[in-house]
């Protein structure tokens, strides 16, 4: 269930913070069936913050968390300093990720996916709430099942959509 697993969100922070805030708004009002905690939420990160206190503290995050959201936009395969040094540790650690096209495509998007995530086992999904939640409440589960050395960009078929109502 996405509201009991500590999901850690990797976005880049000057063009897709709007993604971030706009999750965090959905979790947020009650009339929307959507919640996850957030690895975010706990030490906060100051702008003038040296890499490695960054890193440091970005660490800390990871150790509570459970399961990884990658938030693709349109730079996010160009920032190494630290948007892929947090896709390495997440696959490092072995999360289950769930790369969320901000474009809105259902599958991997071969432009835009940052190569370290291309042959990884993780499911690829536009950024609609329906699908993310869902995303969040299975994925998990069918990546702790999955078979030792499977690796390839998955997605789910247009039936789960139809039903999702998306």
């Amino acid at each position: 269930m996405s509201y009991q697993e500590t999901t850690y969100i990797i976005f880049d922070g000057d063009k897709d913070y709007w993604a971030y805030a706009r999750m965090k708004g959905w979790k947020s009002l009650d009339n929307i069936d959507f919640d996850f905690r957030d690895a975010h939420d706990l030490k906060q990160i100051r702008d003038w913050s040296q890499p490695d206190t960054v890193k440091r503290t970005l660490r800390q995050r990871f150790s509570t968390a459970d399961q990884a959201i990658v938030l693709i936009g349109d730079e996010t395969k160009h920032h190494h300093r630290f948007v892929r040094w947090e896709m390495d540790v997440a696959l490092g650690l072995d999360l289950p990720i769930i790369a969320v096209n901000l474009n809105g495509l259902r599958e991997m998007d071969e432009d835009l996916c940052p190569p370290i995530l291309r042959r990884e086992y993780i499911v690829h999904i536009p950024f609609k709430l329906k699908i993310i939640k869902h995303a969040l409440d299975s994925f998990p589960a069918q990546y702790r099942g999955r078979q030792p050395g499977e690796k390839w960009p998955l997605y789910y078929s247009e039936s789960v959509y139809r039903n999702l109502g998306v």
